[in-house]
């Protein structure tokens, strides 16, 4: 499985890896800093990675490109119609949560302080998208 993480802090990029791999979920990562750097590599017209791609989780603070420019953008691309995003972020601001709500997030996570309760948010939202849940193919 392939999971797709757009997230510029270092730490949390790296809590994510060790949750994943302490859960024993065989995912293979690709992280993305800054959103720019998202959609560059997603979105590049000869990208193939949508093809093994089965989940995107997405902050909303990013530098350059923030994740709501990068929310939209992967939806207003067909590739990624029924590629599960799920938003990861510090913000639990309701107006936040509506935006990427109205950009056809698949999810809103709030990133929770405590590092077992973040592993646990992690991994049961991707053994939720990738082995519950059911998407065409």
């Amino acid at each position: 499985m392939k999971l797709c993480l757009i997230e510029d802090n270092p730490n949390d990029v790296e809590l994510t890896q060790i949750a994943l791999r302490k859960a024993g979920l065989n995912i293979e990562m690709i992280v993305y800093r800054d959103g720019a750097l998202a959609i560059e590599g997603l979105l590049a017209s000869d990208s193939d990675l949508y093809h093994d791609l089965h989940m995107v989780f997405l902050d909303l603070k990013l530098p350059r490109i923030n994740g709501f420019e990068v929310l939209q953008r992967l939806r207003s691309d067909a590739r990624f119609d029924t590629i599960p995003v799920v938003i990861l972020t510090s913000s639990a601001v309701e107006s936040d949560i509506r935006k990427a709500y109205s950009l056809r997030a698949n999810s809103y996570i709030v990133k929770p302080i405590d590092y077992i309760e973040h592993a646990k948010a992690l991994t049961e939202s991707v053994r939720y998208w990738l082995e519950t849940n059911t998407l065409p193919n």
